[in-house]
Order: C-alpha cells, then sequence, then structure tokens
C-alpha cells in the first residue's frame, strides 16, 4: 500500500498568498492613513505657518530699509513708523508678476520699500526680501526668508557677512556674482563652493529690481498683502 504524503506544500503556498495579501491590504490601509494625518497637519498648520513668516517679515522690514540706523528711527516717537503691505503686479509679455511689497514712511514721507520675492535655487525655491530707497536705485537690505540650500555650503548665503555685500549698492547695473574677490561696484563675492546658490539670490535681486523699480509708487500698489 503506498504511502500517502499530506500536501503540505499546497497548503503552506495558500495560506502564504492570503498572508502576503492581507500584509499588502494593510501596508496600504497604513500608507492612505499616514498620508491622510499628514495632509491634516500641514492643512492645519499652513495658517500658522504663513502666520508665523508675515511676523518674521514685519520684524525684518525696518532693519532692510534703515540698516543699523533703525534704533534711531525706532525711538523717534514724535513720528511713528509705518508699515503698509500691498501688492505691485507687473504686466509681462505671457504672464503677470505679482510681488508682495511693504512700504516704510514716517508721516507722508516714504523711507523705503521692502519687496518680496522669489526664485529657484540650486535645491529649491528661495524665497527673499528685498530693501529699496523710495526710488529703488539703492539696494538698502537683504534678507533670506526661506531657502533649502545644502548645509554648510549653499545655506551660508543666509550669513549677514554674505548677505551684507548687497546693501549700499546702486541698481542702474545688475549684479554679478564672482569666484574671485570683487573688483566691480556690482559684483557679488560668491560663497564658497555655492556659487549656484550666489548667482541664484543674485539673479531673484536683479529681476526683482528691473520689474518694480520706477512702478512702486502709493497708486500702483494695491492695499493687503498679494500672493
Amino acid at each position: 500500500m503506498a504511502e500517502t504524503i499530506p500536501n503540505s506544500v499546497g497548503v503552506s503556498r495558500g495560506g502564504f498568498q492570503k498572508s502576503f495579501l492581507a500584509q499588502a491590504w494593510l501596508v496600504l490601509l497604513l500608507a492612505v492613513s499616514f498620508g491622510s494625518a499628514l495632509a491634516f497637519v500641514q492643512n492645519s498648520l499652513s495658517d500658522v505657518i504663513a502666520a508665523n513668516k508675515l511676523n518674521e517679515t514685519l520684524t525684518q522690514v525696518p532693519e532692510l530699509v534703515w540698516g543699523a540706523d533703525t534704533p534711531q528711527y525706532t525711538a523717534d516717537t514724535s513720528h511713528p513708523i509705518q508699515i503698509t503691505p500691498g501688492t505691485v503686479s507687473i504686466k509681462k509679455v505671457q504672464k503677470t508678476a505679482y510681488y508682495p511689497v511693504f512700504r516704510v514712511s514716517r508721516g507722508d514721507i516714504i523711507s523705503g520699500w521692502v519687496v518680496k520675492a522669489r526664485g529657484q535655487g540650486y535645491a529649491d525655491n528661495i524665497e527673499v526680501l528685498i530693501g529699496a530707497d523710495p526710488h529703488v536705485e539703492t539696494i538698502t537690505g537683504l534678507f533670506i526668508l526661506e531657502q533649502k540650500e545644502t548645509p554648510g555650503l549653499g545655506n551660508k548665503i543666509t550669513f549677514p557677512t554674505w548677505r551684507e555685500q548687497f546693501a549700499g549698492k546702486n541698481t542702474d547695473t545688475p549684479f554679478v556674482v564672482v569666484k574671485e574677490k570683487s573688483t566691480t561696484k556690482n559684483s557679488i563675492d560668491a560663497v564658497t563652493g555655492a556659487t549656484i546658490s550666489s548667482r541664484s539670490v543674485a539673479g531673484i535681486v536683479n529681476q526683482t529690481v528691473k520689474d518694480v523699480k520706477g512702478r512702486l509708487t502709493p497708486q500702483t500698489v494695491l492695499s493687503g498683502e498679494g500672493p
């Protein structure tokens, strides 16, 4: 009489398939759950993040206009500082560019402007605040509001020693980033090992100046912060 061998392999294979399908569904369910939870958190925090960024911007605005003289102007309570947010729209061939701006004034006299702009960096978008005199003839300050450049290299664009190269320079000619020591009035020393990040910032400043110079007046700037 032949010995009957149980089909243990077949049973095991079927059980494995069922187990695999169950695990696959579990992974899918967890992925959907985590994705939904992450989206909920991001949506919940988006207003907080936007508010924090606006507060940081308003904190930087006076110094971007007056620089080291900011304490002197803020201490003068007889002429209170007014920071008025707005938006200026620049019509181009294929699109309209919108720049959020902040008018800084004392009484009826405009002290300067701060323009928020962004552009592509090496790793991701770079968002900057550009301070300028009332006629955008001179850059009065630069602040990096947001960046994701390489730590230890590109993120050095946030360092005051690098940003201060722009302050006090005339806007009559575009800024040029150089790897060697600056030799011309509008040349900017690149961050060592991060020429692309450096040129990205200079490019954002150049494009912004080109777009808004001669167009920033109380009449052309709409009230309220723009996109």
